[in-house]
């Protein structure tokens, strides 16, 4: 039998409050958070995606027309600038959770944000005497554009995870829905309004308009300041990334060990069975000069490194829907009336439709539901969630090469006649219904898992999968490209889509998923929860 004097227990007490999630360490619950401030944050997130797609949902129309850029130049700075905000997020968490926390994060990248967006809405009103747009109002506009960025980065990952600190652990599942749904319904309303403005009205109106919503969801987020649950976790301790530097390096230095019973002299922790020590065990080493929750903390980050490498074959399937299935619906019959087009863009809105009309029944219907058989709070696990969107996502790329098998088999057949654009719509819906279930469920795993002090970077991990996803979607086609074009053949990807091969890619594509479903589920299957009630 074993007992524990009262320093182990102090420890493993603040193991307990590192790693459980849904815990907000010296934070006043009873007078302070709650779902009336959660709902201001995802308000607050609401006006935030109004503004951010208001800008990127347009952006190459305006760098190909009033800046005057050809295509190519135009889809680099695209994907530079879209990279760029994909990592940024990293370098801001860091910041954020080592100096200066979240909240004052928020205010300071917010700052900047709204800087960017005005700065954004001048460039467009600059005049040029001449045809090209002056020098100023490029330089202007690019500035203003990397500005949006750099504040991007830094709101993004601290909001989400300021937002889910309001709440207790139970209520983190149902937070994510619903703040996935608000953002849907803000990212809809903008393509269907700032996009209208900027192409039929003006540029400056369309940029001006997101430039308003930052000022109203930054006016929204202070109202809140005297409700808000501030997280102060950190008290004495050292640095996080310091703590679980020391843990990696102590073990790597303590590999010579001879076995795993040599630890600090005035613990012996290890013998005490929390959360699940067998994991990992070569950081083990690592306490003969390390506290078990240092070891632990480390632990928990290390654990999620495959579960983010084996996603990113899923990001990679949901960049295809913002490029080659418009493509694919700019070939087709878009009539609706005479006279009257559906812009082959504007199907994406379905992604965002299925999102809005299913959440609500996931975490009204079917939770509860899959709660009554499986007793977990949030009816199904957050692995099983992201395991069941990347099913779907393989299915959506199998449905999208089978109507592009049809479509070609159709434009070869008789080429005056289109297939109609409304058979896109299952892959958008299967899109859909896959980024419910898996990039909600990765944003509560990420922040779920890691210990209270890393969260801003969990949630930088989380949006990094989407950015590496981005890339390497555009390394693949790029390499597919040159392949095909070799010896005189036709590339898969022909600017005449007639002749391109878009269905042997979404094959290729279905495949890759399946593998890297395989990959989840074999790390899935021995990954074990930080909390208990975890199954």
């Amino acid at each position: 039998m074993i007992i524990l004097n009262e320093p182990m227990a102090n420890v493993c007490d603040e193991l307990g409050d590192s790693l459980h999630p849904g815990t907000t360490e010296g934070s006043m619950r009873s007078s302070s958070g709650g779902w009336k401030s959660a709902r201001l944050i995802i308000g607050v997130e609401m006006a935030e995606h109004f503004a951010f797609y208001g800008i990127s949902s347009n952006l190459i129309t305006y760098l190909t027309g009033p800046l005057g850029e050809s295509t190519a130049a135009a889809a680099a700075n695209v994907n530079a600038w879209s990279g760029t905000v994909s990592f940024l997020p990293l370098l801001w968490g860091f910041i954020a959770d080592s100096f200066l926390g979240r909240f004052r994060t928020i205010l300071v990248a917010s700052s900047l944000y709204i800087l960017g967006h005005g700065q954004l809405s001048f460039s467009t009103m600059i005049s040029s005497h001449h045809k090209d747009p002056s020098q100023l109002q490029v330089t202007l506009f690019f500035c203003s554009l990397y500005l949006i960025a750099i504040g991007h980065g830094g709101y993004k990952p601290c909001i989400r995870v300021f937002g889910a600190d309001q709440l207790d652990g139970d209520d983190l599942s149902s937070y994510f829905n619903w703040l996935m749904f608000g953002s849907c319904i803000s990212v809809l309303t903008t393509r269907l309004i700032s996009i209208f403005i900027q192409e039929n009205l003006s540029w400056s109106l369309g940029f001006g308009i997101p430039s308003v919503s930052m000022l109203l969801f930054l006016l929204l987020f202070l109202l809140g300041t005297k409700n808000y649950r501030f997280s102060t976790a950190r008290g004495e301790k050292k640095n996080p990334f310091a703590r679980i530097s020391h843990v990696f390096m102590e073990a790597v230095r303590n590999r010579g060990q001879p076995g795993l019973d040599i630890y600090n002299p005035n613990q012996t922790l290890l013998m005490v069975r929390v959360h699940d020590s067998k994991q990992l065990r070569f950081l083990d080493r690592a306490a003969i000069s390390c506290d078990l929750a240092e070891i632990e903390e480390a632990k928990a980050v290390l654990k999620l490194v495959p579960i983010w490498m084996s996603c990113l074959v899923y990001a990679i399937v949901c960049a295809q829907s913002h490029t080659f299935f418009t493509k694919q619906g700019a070939t087709m019959d878009r009539s609706i009336s005479p006279g009257l087009l559906v812009p082959a863009a504007t199907l994406q809105c379905f992604i965002n439709l299925t999102i809005i009309i299913f959440i609500p029944i996931y975490d009204r219907l079917l939770v509860p539901i899959a709660r009554s058989f499986t007793q977990c709070p949030s009816g199904i696990t957050m692995l099983q969630r992201i395991g069941s969107g990347m099913v779907l996502s393989i299915l959506a790329m199998v449905v999208a090469a089978l109507v592009e098998t049809k479509r070609l088999q159709t434009a070869r057949d008789d080429a005056t006649t289109l297939m109609c654009v409304w058979w896109l719509v299952p892959q958008y819906v299967f899109i859909g219904v896959a980024d419910m279930l898996t990039m909600v469920g990765l944003q509560e795993l990420f922040y779920d898992q890691v210990p209270c002090e890393l969260r801003s970077i969990g949630m930088a991990l989380n949006l990094s999968i989407y950015g590496v996803g981005n890339f390497l979607s555009s390394f693949i086609i790029s390499f597919i490209d040159k392949v095909t074009r070799q010896s005189g053949q036709t590339s898969w990807f022909d600017n005449d889509l007639d002749k391109a091969h878009l269905d042997y890619f979404y094959w290729l594509l279905a495949c890759l998923g399946s593998i890297g479903l395989a990959s989840y589920l074999w790390f899935a299957k021995s990954y074990v929860y930080n909390r208990p009630n975890k199954f």
